[in-house]
Parts: structure tokens; C-alpha cells; sequence
């Protein structure tokens, strides 16, 4: 069995959690399936990752051209076009990146900044191909795309990534189109006409979940498509699937729910913390759909009973300024604290360091952050909101816009060491069913059953 999936992110380049959910199933169905083609719209640099020796990430600026193809006209309109690049690995888990800025939060003003340096890398090298990921600053580029807003011109991008991507099923013979939430929705429908295999989309988030009701009509519009196109859907969570249904009239025979698993992390010795007291963390993009204002609310209530405690609400986001200017206004400048976006050590570290990890999503398609903080023994608060709150047995579960539960969860878990070691042991045993195995594994059966 091959599999052609599209996907926009990949570690080390990502915005979310979608990367990291994209890296676990590819690697553990790699081990299951003759091979999976991964087509990305990031350059990606060279190198294996030791823990899956089954894939390897191909910077396709470093690799000689194919013979040029004729683009295939997606079914959103185009004026872009360019070559793809493509390679050969000897394993079953082979990447492609497409020369394109694409990312999902990317602002106009952004996606502009962005250009303009392309345009100027173009103008100092003679070539159209950009340089951005492969010095070691491309990285912290991709943190500045996190404001939570869409420019106009992503919907270009798109495009052009679709444009671009299609023409990897005139490389090999699949059985299978796999494409991940919307920005590769186009693609995956016109990879499906070409090729006429069968079309699974794979949904982690929902226009209606980063933007409640004021959603952005031209998403709206893609991810009905992309659904309406599918053979099956794969929905993270029950949460997401009824959202399928009811806002997108979707059947529910289509869809499959198959909730997410978490990568295990290597427990390393960090230092202690810098300050007495307890540490609360936040950990995620500071947008409407986190609910950050009502982390922060919960922790000025939280700051009335515990003096000495900390917080911190790491990560980027359109509504990062405006949560600082409410930190100050609530008197917390001397506890709280943004980090901005951390990279998988530095959330490690955090991770290591907290007593309390909050979750407080105003919807959540799923949420893989409360599983890493489980494993650091971490006690987690998560919304009802939230597709994890599914899964978890031991976490506390609040309303994410009840900040008085909020904070009452927080100082019980704080006040009381025998709740909080029951509420982390308890939750690492957990951990040990939700591996990316399981939802590999019945990935590979949806596979055989569309077959």
C-alpha cells in the first residue's frame, strides 16, 4: 500500500500541534504500509531522526531537478506557478517540500514581511528559490507567523501549494490521498480527480474552533469543499465530528473519530526554578480560540490566595499585547510572565518546572499540550471545551469560561500534594495507552476498509 499525504508543517517547523501529530502518525504507519510520500509546503533541512529510523527529511533545494511537469489547474484560481522538486529515499517514509511561505496564522502584514525578504534573497542570489530555512535562524522565522489572523494572500499560497503538490501523483502509483485540515484540503480533492483513488481527509481543527461564529467565509467555503469531496473524514475528536455534521451537513458515516496520541519525551534533569512558589503554566497560541484571557483572569484570583505563586503563558498570538496590557492592569507584573514561543526543550524545561498546567480552550479540536505536561507527572486543568477532556480520566475539567472553578481547581491542586501526586501518577499510567500506535494502527484499518 502507498500513501500520498499533504500536510503544511513537520518538526522542527512548526506553529502547533498539528506538525507534532503529523510526525507521530507518519512514523509508526511507515512501519505498517510499503511507503508514504509526505508532500510539505516548508523546506525542511536534511537529516534522520534516531528515534524513527523509517524517515527522513529532504531539503528538495539540495536535491537535482525532475523533468519539468506541466501544472495541474487546482480548482481555486491561480496566477503562480513553478517546478517541483522531488525525492527518492530507500524507505517506506519519503518527504517532498514545495518552495511556498505557507503557514497557517501568517497575517497580511506578515505574509508581506516575509515576501519582501524572498523577493530580496531572489534578487541577491538569481534565483526564486527562497534561503530562509536553511541557516539556522529559519526556525525562529516560523515563531514570528503565530498572530492568529489570516492574510489575503494565503488564500494564494493555497493555491499555489495545490498547484505545486498535485503533481506528485504522476511520480508513483498511490492508493491512498491523505490530506491535513484545510490548507491542503484543495490539494488533496485535486490529487484525488487526477489520480481517482480514494480521498481521506484529515481534520484537526475547524474554521468555527479558531474563530468561533466570526469566521472567515473563503475557509468556511475550503474546508466544505475538501469535506463535501471526501471518501472518509478522520475527525480527533467526538467534539469535532458533531461539528462536521451540524455545521457542515456532512454524514456521519463518513467520519471517524480517531483520537490523538502523544510522542514520549526524554526526562532530562532541569535546573530548579528561579523564584520560591508554585509555578501555573499556560501553553499555546495566545488567540481567542485558547481562552487566555480567562487563564489570566482565573490567576489574578489564584494571586488573592497564594501569594507566592508564578505563572506563565508561553507561545505568540494576536492577543499576546492585549493579555499583557490586562496583566499589568490586574497588578500581576511581578508574577506573570511570556516567554513567547518555545521550542521543544524549552517547553521541556517549563514542563519540568510547573505544578500546574491549565488548558483553558474555548473550543478544542483536541489539545496535546496536558498530555506532555502528564508526562512530567504535571496535574493538568482542561476546558469541557476540549476534545482531550474525551480521553483524560485523571484531570480536572472546568467550563473555560468558569475563571472561579478555574482558579478553585488550581489552589485545591495546589494546597492539597496528595490530589496533585494522584492527578500526575495518575495521568502517566494513562499515557501508556495513548501512543502513536493506536491511532496508527486504526489509520491502517480505515486504509484497508476504503481499499
Amino acid at each position: 500500500m502507498k500513501v500520498l499525504m499533504f500536510g503544511w508543517e513537520f518538526p522542527p517547523m512548526i506553529t502547533g500541534g498539528l506538525g507534532t501529530a503529523c510526525q507521530g502518525l507518519s512514523a509508526e504507519l511507515s512501519h505498517l504500509i510499503e511507503k508514504i510520500t509526505f508532500i510539505l509546503p516548508q523546506r525542511v533541512g536534511p537529516g534522520k531522526h534516531p528515534e524513527t529510523p523509517h524517515l527522513e527529511l529532504v531539503d528538495a533545494s539540495e536535491l537535482l531537478h525532475r523533468e519539468h511537469l506541466n501544472p495541474i489547474k487546482p480548482s481555486m484560481p491561480s496566477n503562480i506557478s513553478t517546478e517541483l522538486v522531488d525525492s527518492k529515499i530507500q524507505n517506506s517514509l519519503e518527504f517532498i517540500s514545495v518552495s511556498s511561505i505557507l503557514t497557517p496564522y501568517l497575517s497580511e502584514k506578515e505574509y508581506q514581511q516575509q515576501l519582501k525578504i524572498i523577493q530580496e534573497q531572489t534578487l541577491a542570489t538569481g534565483t526564486s528559490k527562497s534561503t530562509a530555512s536553511r541557516d539556522s535562524s529559519s526556525q525562529n522565522s516560523v515563531q514570528t507567523f503565530m498572530s492568529g489572523g489570516y492574510g489575503a494572500h494565503l488564500f494564494s499560497e493555497v493555491s499555489r501549494f495545490s498547484q505545486l503538490a498535485t503533481q506528485a501523483v504522476l511520480l508513483d502509483q498511490y492508493d491512498i490521498i491523505h490530506a491535513h485540515d484545510w490548507m491542503t484540503f484543495p490539494a488533496g480533492v485535486a490529487a484525488k480527480r487526477m489520480s481517482r483513488r480514494p480521498l481521506v481527509l484529515h481534520v484537526h481543527s475547524l474554521e468555527f474552533d479558531r474563530c468561533g461564529d466570526n469566521i472567515n467565509q473563503a475557509v468556511y467555503d475550503i474546508e466544505r469543499y475538501g469535506l463535501e469531496n471526501a471518501d472518509r473524514i478522520i475527525a480527533v475528536s467526538h467534539r469535532t465530528k458533531e461539528m462536521i455534521v451540524s455545521r457542515y451537513g456532512i454524514s456521519p458515516h463518513l467520519i471517524h473519530v480517531i483520537h490523538n496520541g502523544v510522542t514520549p519525551v526524554e526526562k532530562k534533569v532541569f535546573g530548579h526554578k528561579p523564584f520560591n512558589g508554585p509555578l501555573v503554566s499556560f501553553m499555546g497560541r495566545i488567540t481567542m480560540q485558547k481562552g487566555p484571557e480567562y487563564f489570566l483572569n482565573a490567576a489574578y484570583l489564584v494571586s488573592q490566595k497564594i501569594p507566592n505563586v508564578q505563572f506563565v503563558m508561553a507561545g505568540h498570538g494576536d492577543l499576546r499585547n492585549r493579555m499583557v496590557l490586562r496583566m499589568a492592569e490586574l497588578q500581576l507584573v511581578d508574577r506573570f510572565h511570556f516567554p513567547g514561543f518555545l521550542n521543544e526543550s524549552h517547553r521541556a524545561e517549563l514542563l519540568s518546572m510547573t505544578d500546574v498546567f491549565v488548558l483553558s480552550s474555548v473550543s478544542e479540536p483536541f489539545g496535546l499540550t496536558p498530555m506532555e505536561a502528564l508526562q512530567f507527572g504535571v496535574p493538568v486543568i482542561v476546558s469541557k471545551q476540549s476534545g482531550v477532556s474525551e480521553v483524560l480520566q485523571h484531570a480536572i475539567k472546568v467550563d473555560f469560561w468558569d475563571a472561579r472553578k478555574m482558579a478553585d481547581a488550581i489552589i485545591k491542586i495546589l494546597s492539597e500534594p496528595s490530589l496533585a501526586l494522584n492527578l500526575g501518577q495518575g495521568g502517566m499510567r494513562e499515557l501508556n495507552t495513548f501512543t502513536w500506535q493506536r491511532p496508527a494502527h486504526q489509520i491502517h484499518q480505515l486504509y484497508k476498509e476504503i481499499l
